[in-house]
């Protein structure tokens, strides 16, 4: 799945694809992709919109029109493709955006789990599914009683993966804070002294700034555009390891949450 930092090289790939240009018309041939509003009306409003900017909160890419924001999730295995008008539709292109130059932006994505939003630029923020967002891993807001007030008792891992504590950390990057952190994956959130909630903060900031510096973690089949992978997978420490690189130790797997979780049981006690 797409996390944070794939969702930020998405974003840098697709502001020098398709900024400025202007949206003639918008094709939905899986209606269940379009969460919001009903499909006829999403076709009706973003026609004639312009793509002014392209940002970013959480795991959401925000397309800035003239009017509205497109709120896009990528979820398991959502793709954007550049295309001409004309070329063939291939299998799995559920959304298609004409534009004005003759030349397409088509959403595909193989598993059809992927949401847009079409939402009034005005009130983006205060309504699902943005409202409901924790804070962004490099916030100032993001400190230590900030994450004292939040945790609870339930596996520490669990609640990195929570969007409305911080926005952004999927399976894999979680795994690589917390051995960082020296936290075994299992320990309640409360039960976290002061140094190691603000080591969680630390080393979340310096494994996705690592991981978009790489253009993200190409696992199975995510990638930014055609023929561009992340590189971040050369970095892993834990995740998917078989030895611990600090100790030598095994690395374990077991499941957090009903998700695959590599920690070193000699390094996160």
């Amino acid at each position: 799945m797409p996390e944070l930092p794939e969702v930020e090289t998405v974003k840098r790939t697709l502001k020098r694809q398709v900024l400025n240009k202007k949206i003639v018309k918008a094709s939905v041939y899986w209606n269940n992709i379009i969460a919001f509003p009903d499909v006829e009306t999403f076709k009706k409003q973003i026609a004639n919109q312009r793509i002014n900017d392209i940002l970013r909160r959480g795991k959401w890419l925000m397309f800035e029109l003239d009017d509205y924001f497109l709120l896009s999730h990528l979820r398991m295995e959502g793709k954007y493709f550049i295309r001409n008008l004309g070329d063939e539709r291939v299998k799995h292109e559920h959304v298609i955006f004409l534009f004005s130059d003759n030349t397409e932006l088509r959403y595909h994505d193989t598993r059809k789990f992927g949401k847009m939003y079409l939402i009034p630029k005005d009130e983006v923020y205060q309504t699902k599914p943005l409202n409901e967002l924790g804070l962004e891993p490099w916030d100032d807001k993001l400190t230590n009683d900030y994450l004292k007030d939040k945790f609870n008792n339930k596996p520490i891992k669990t609640q990195l993966l929570d969007q409305g504590i911080i926005v952004g950390i999927g399976n894999i990057y979680a795994d690589e804070v917390l051995f960082l952190s020296g936290i075994n994956p299992l320990r309640p959130g409360d039960s976290l002294s002061d140094k190691e909630r603000l080591s969680i903060i630390e080393n979340t900031r310096k494994v996705l700034e690592k991981a978009i510096e790489l253009g993200g973690t190409t696992v199975k089949s995510y990638t930014s555009s055609e023929g561009v992978h992340g590189l971040f997978q050369t970095e892993l420490l834990v995740h998917t390891k078989d030895v611990c690189p600090n100790c030598h130790a095994e690395i374990m797997k077991i499941k957090v949450g009903g998700r695959g979780t590599y920690y070193c049981s000699n390094c996160q006690k």
